[in-house]
């Protein structure tokens, strides 16, 4: 995609990427990518208000409009080096199907297939593996709520990358031309990998809602108890930036407070939500083996316990 304008500059040809999915993630890439000098020849998706919208993204921002497609029609896609598939998890396996029937062997030998999945390997795409084309994954350790704040996180994330040498080259290609770093893991942890991002992230935002509950039975506006729990999670996320856990834990299990955690229980146990008390009692435990390991002592830790 080159930029509107004297500042074009010409595009490899190895930069020719079609991007299938324009959700938020694969929006993000078209954005992030043609910003760092990537032709994006086209936006695949089964939604045309999507394709719609990543297309609008592309043109405010100075580039030249895509091709959008459906996916039924795989078959009119330019020429590519490069294909990121950003569909749902589900729909990646029948997506390198159905590019490998309508492209055929002779438009794929020598390409690169990435997807975008952080829970399936590269294997998600082996139909494109008989044509020539070379399988790998992507995975971008950042959690995007839109594509245009998407696009920017994208320049300071983790990138999680698997599969076949030459795909895994791709890859990282795209990691250092966003100035971002870049990790592996085998193709057998991907799901395990996967799992630890949903704990770190998602979980997070689920814990989140429950404490952000407890504080409006406390009587705090929804909104002022939102913008308290976001400033304390932003202090515990930059100290956890720094150092380990064990040092970053906090809180009355840290400091051996058994009274303390007595009345939590307590109010807990009081508001009759069992929820929120066995997630208290689990991430406890958990937090009691962080503080014996900082050096809480052994008396103190089978009180609480």
């Amino acid at each position: 995609m080159k930029r509107a304008g004297p500042a074009n500059r010409t595009v490899s040809p190895r930069a020719r990427v079609a991007i299938i999915g324009a959700g938020r993630v694969g929006a993000a890439f078209a954005l992030a990518l043609a910003s760092h000098g990537y032709e994006i020849t086209a936006l695949v998706t089964r939604r045309a208000a999507s394709a719609r919208r990543a297309q609008r993204l592309l043109v405010e921002r100075g580039y030249a409009p895509p091709l959008a497609l459906r996916a039924q029609e795989m078959a009119r896609l330019p020429r590519s080096h490069l294909f990121i598939i950003a569909t749902p998890d589900d729909s990646i396996a029948a997506t390198a199907q159905l590019l490998n029937s309508t492209r055929g062997a002779h438009d794929l030998i020598g390409c690169v297939a990435l997807h975008a999945s952080g829970a399936l390997s590269s294997e998600a795409l082996a139909p494109l593996r008989a044509s020539g084309c070379s399988i790998g994954s992507i995975h971008p350790l950042v959690s995007i709520s839109d594509a245009v704040s998407g696009a920017v996180q994208l320049n300071r994330a983790f990138f999680c990358l698997e599969g076949e040498p030459k795909a895994v080259r791709a890859a990282r290609r795209i990691v250092r031309a966003l100035g971002a770093k870049s990790f592996s893991v085998p193709s057998e942890r991907k799901a395990l990998y996967h799992a630890a991002a949903v704990i770190s992230a998602g979980h997070v935002v689920a814990l989140f809602d429950i404490a952000l509950d407890l504080l409006r039975r406390c009587g705090l506006p929804p909104r002022t108890a939102q913008e308290a729990l976001s400033f304390l999670l932003l202090s515990t996320a930059e100290n956890l930036r720094r150092v380990f856990p064990s040092r970053a834990l906090t809180g009355p299990i840290a400091r051996g407070d058994i009274e303390t955690v007595q009345r939590h229980v307590a109010a807990l146990h009081a508001q009759t939500d069992a929820e929120a008390l066995t997630i208290y009692r689990e991430l406890g435990l958990h937090a009691l083996k962080l503080a014996a390991a900082s050096g809480l002592d052994a008396r103190t830790e089978r009180a609480i316990r």
